[in-house]
Order: C-alpha cells, then sequence, then structure tokens
C-alpha cells in the first residue's frame, strides 16, 4: 500500500482516538457512558443503530455472500428491514416508557421489571456473551480487512493490531462518543462505497456485459435463495431488534418514544435497500473478477481459491488508486469500529449493571471501563478461534436470540408473564441451539438450530404457563 493511503488510514484512526478522548473527559456519569446522557437526537440514532447493526461483519460478509451468491445475498438484511419496522411499532412504546420512569442501563432491568431479579440475571449473562461474540466477529472483520490491504501483514498480527485500536477506543469513550462517531463513520462508510467502491468496481471488470458473460444468469436473480436459507435469515436476525442490548441502551439514550420510532425507521432504510444491494453487489464485481484472472491470488500468496470474505478487499486493493484504497480501508474500518465498540459497550453494560450489580457510586466510571478493557481482550481471544466472520456473528445471534426471544414477546404482550416460565425459557432455548450448534448436528430440511431452540423456548413457556393456570 502507498504511503498516502497508510497516511490517510492513520489520521481517520487518529480522529476515532481523539473523540474517544474528548468523551473521556465529557463524561460525569454512568448515564453518561452507557446511554448517552438520555437526549440524543433520531437522526444520530437512527444512523449509529444501523452503522451498529450492520457494521463490518455485515459489510465484509455481505461481500462474501454476492462472491458466492449474487443479489439474493441481499435478502439478509431485508429481515433487518423487517426488525427494525416490527419493534419501533411494538416494542419502543413499552420499552422507552419504562425507561424514563425506572432509569434503565440495560436491556436485563426491562426483564428485571417484567419478570424479577433472577430473570434479569440469566438475561444479563447470555447477553453478555453473545456480545462478545459479536466484539469477536468485528475484530475478525478489521484483521481480514488489513491483512489483505497490507502487504507483508498476517491474520494474527493484524487482529493484535486492530483489536487493540478497537478496544482503547471503546474504553475511553463510552456510549456518547459512539452515537456521535457512528454518525460519521456511517457517513464515510457509504461515501466510500457507493461513490468510489461501485464505480471503480463495476468499470475496472468490464461493466455490464463482461457481468452477465461471466457469472451464472442465476446471480443477477432475487430468487437465487432457498425458503430455507431465508427463514434460517430471518429467525436468527429478525428477532435480535427485541433481545439486542446495543439497541436498547439507544432507546434509552433516545429518551422519549417519538425520537426512538424515528431513528428506527430511518435505520431501517438504510439496512434495506441501500447497504443489502451496495454489499453483495461489489461482492458480485470481486466474482467477476476472480473467474477473470484481475486478482492476482499469486501475489497474495493464494493457490487459485480465494475466501470468498476476502474477495472484495483483494480486487479493491488490486484496482483502487492511490489515496482512494485509503479512503476505502477507512470505510470499511469505520463499519468495523461503529459495531466493535457498540457491542463491547452493550458486553461491559450487562458485565456492570446486571450480573456484578456494582452500584452507582464515584468509582463506576472506572469500574466500567476497567470491565469494558477486560472484555474486549477475551474478544481478541475469541476471534483466533473462528476463522469465518459471518458465521461468528450469526451464532452468536443464535444463542441469544433463542434464549431471550420468547420472553421479551411475553413482557410485551402478557400484563402478567409468567416468571419461571420465562426463566426456563431462556435456559433451555439457549441450550438447545448451542448444543445443537456445538455438535454439528444434522437439523431436518438444512433448518438453523436457531429454529429449534426457540420452538424449545416458546413450548415450555406456554407449558409452564398452563401449569399455573391449573394450580
Amino acid at each position: 500500500m502507498h504511503w498516502i493511503d497508510i497516511l490517510i488510514f492513520g489520521i481517520y484512526i487518529s480522529f476515532m482516538l481523539f473523540v474517544g478522548f474528548y468523551f473521556f473527559r465529557k463524561n460525569k456519569n454512568i448515564d453518561d457512558y452507557f446511554v448517552g446522557g438520555r437526549k440524543m437526537g433520531a437522526g444520530h440514532i437512527g444512523l449509529s443503530v444501523v452503522a451498529t447493526d450492520v457494521g463490518g461483519g455485515f459489510s465484509i460478509g455481505l461481500g462474501g455472500l454476492g462472491f458466492v451468491m449474487g443479489l439474493s445475498g441481499s435478502w439478509l438484511l431485508f429481515t433487518g428491514l423487517a426488525g427494525a419496522w416490527v419493534s419501533a411499532v411494538v416494542l419502543i412504546p413499552k420499552v422507552s416508557k419504562m425507561a424514563s420512569k425506572y432509569n434503565f442501563l440495560s436491556f436485563p432491568q426491562f426483564l428485571g421489571k417484567s419478570y424479577n431479579t433472577r430473570v434479569a440475571f440469566i438475561a444479563g449473562i447470555i447477553s453478555a456473551i453473545g456480545y462478545l461474540g459479536f466484539t469477536s466477529s468485528q475484530i475478525l472483520a478489521g484483521a481480514k480487512l488489513a491483512s489483505a490491504s497490507f502487504s507483508g501483514l498476517t491474520l494474527t498480527q493484524a487482529l493484535v493490531i486492530m483489536g487493540a485500536i478497537a478496544v482503547i477506543y471503546t474504553v475511553i469513550g463510552g456510549l456518547k462518543a459512539v452515537i456521535y462517531t457512528d454518525t460519521i463513520q456511517w457517513a464515510l462508510l457509504m461515501f466510500g462505497l457507493i461513490f468510489i467502491a461501485v464505480p471503480f468496481s463495476y468499470f475496472s471488470i468490464g461493466g455490464l456485459s463482461e457481468i452477465k458473460n461471466t457469472l451464472p444468469h442465476n446471480f443477477l436473480d432475487l430468487s437465487n435463495i432457498t425458503w430455507q436459507q431465508f427463514l434460517n435469515w430471518f429467525i436468527t436476525i429478525f428477532p435480535i431488534w427485541f433481545i439486542g442490548m446495543t439497541l436498547y441502551q439507544r432507546i434509552y439514550a433516545a429518551g422519549d418514544v417519538k425520537t426512538a420510532r424515528k431513528a428506527w425507521f430511518i435505520a431501517g432504510l438504510f439496512e434495506y435497500p441501500v447497504m443489502a444491494f451496495t454489499g453483495v453487489i461489489l461482492g458480485l464485481f470481486a466474482k467477476v473478477a476472480f473467474e477473470n484472472g484481475l486478482i492476482p491470488v499469486s501475489e497474495f500468496g493464494l493457490k487459485g481459491t480465494i475466501d470468498p470474505e476476502l474477495g472484495l478487499p483483494l480486487l479493491l486493493r488490486t484496482i483502487l488508486p492511490v489515496g482512494f484504497t485509503g479512503i476505502i480501508l477507512s470505510a470499511y474500518f469505520s463499519a468495523i469500529m461503529s459495531t466493535a465498540d457498540s457491542c463491547l459497550m452493550a458486553a461491559s453494560g450487562n458485565m456492570i449493571t446486571d450480573i456484578f450489580k456494582i452500584k452507582a457510586t464515584g468509582k463506576i466510571l472506572r469500574w466500567s471501563q476497567i470491565s469494558t478493557l477486560i472484555l474486549g481482550a477475551l474478544a481478541l481471544f475469541l476471534s483466533l478461534w473462528v476463522p469465518n466472520v459471518l458465521d461468528l456473528m450469526l451464532y452468536s445471534y443464535a444463542f441469544m436470540v433463542s434464549g431471550l426471544f420468547v420472553p421479551v414477546l411475553a413482557a410485551i404482550f402478557h400484563k402478567k408473564p409468567n416468571v419461571a416460565g420465562a426463566f426456563w425459557a431462556m435456559i433451555l432455548g439457549g441450550s438447545i441451539t448451542l448444543l445443537l450448534t456445538v455438535l454439528n448436528i444434522e437439523l431436518p430440511l438444512g433448518l438453523d438450530p436457531n429454529i429449534f431452540g426457540i420452538s424449545a423456548s416458546l413450548i415450555v413457556y406456554l407449558l409452564i404457563s398452563a401449569i399455573k393456570k391449573q394450580a
């Protein structure tokens, strides 16, 4: 990479760290650190929500899907649009009003008021573990991008460097810094992808005629997907809008129902169609380039094969002129940072408020930062174990969704939800999904383990609720 590109990327990193240090001096209390002072605007929150939800994992992962299956990979983020808009109508009115009354800092505190502290404690553990996995997926995405962009940089070295930058930035900043920088990072990502990556890639591969001549026709067809694949994506991603700690923190940061709902509608539109098609189209371009030998795989130490998630970074590294590579690298890394910092903040919030239940004393900010640092280090070690960004992210989603989705729905729609039913629904749902995933059991019709975990969670909740009514 040219020194000009390295300089551009270095300026971006320095600016993000500066913002983190700026808000480190501005954070006065625990509300500032975890929920942004509860007075954030809809625009900033909406862009922060989509930046967090899409982030580096989906940015890199969507490119991989476009490389493998073409435009149909965009259906992955249609589930995000559906989740955002449905939760804006169903979830936000109840949660926002309760948050204003009880000054919630975390998602499990909502369950604590709806059920009891034992349910909140289990939810905090599940959420913390899930977001630890999310953070790892973003660090891995950043490392893949960096190792593909900087010659001589191994994936392990990149993991250490990217992980250290993301963790340090998050530890010092707090949620207010995260939300403001997310706005900048999302704007940078969209500008870089739409106005630089797409046109340069399109003309470099030879345009539409070359795309049609190179790829199977189904790569340009939105029906190149099985119903099982769509259902697996939907059942994993749609419910996250009801149980995501990062999302609850932003509902609390909005301060009122109207602001939060407006932010969610903004986020949904940016997920689909904007980011969904941008990501898979770029991955599709990378596939064309690879098939036509435009990506010199031998120069990158590859032997005729390529990781689909590396296709787009390698294409951009090959075709972009000096200066533009630095902008695109910054754009992708901004997406990674915007999710990594939010997920790490969520896990830290769970640790402080829901698991260890540290009281709001003068030292709680320091304890929060220490917790964030420890969890960031754990996330870095976890990222060394799982080589695929999208898999790591979706496994983390599945673990959380299976245990928490049913109890949240019960809390929304039942005036007196069943405490015992919620407790065992969380335990059984999450355990079944985790067991099926770890043992790699072949499931009927190729369905995702998450479907069976949620089904088991629902059945046990309904059974225990029915038994209580008869008693």
